[in-house]
């Protein structure tokens, strides 16, 4: 499954690095692009829900809309 998210909160390389590292850690993979404040995430849905990914999201310090 894929799905498109927004990330308030990203102004650096480090910050999208932290939101890799925590959507890899749940067992999603993703590509953040920091221009647009966005993370385009692919995961198995079976093994992974988006909440999950979500909250990963979150508790690294930075907003998910």
């Amino acid at each position: 499954m894929k799905a498109n998210l927004i990330v308030e909160g990203m102004h650096c390389g480090g910050c999208a690095k932290k939101v890799e590292t925590s959507v890899e850690n749940v067992g999603a993979s993703c590509e953040v692009d920091l221009a647009s404040k966005s993370v385009a995430v692919e995961f198995d849905d079976n093994k992974v829900s988006l909440d999950e990914i979500k909250e990963a999201i979150n508790k690294t310090g930075y907003k998910v809309n």
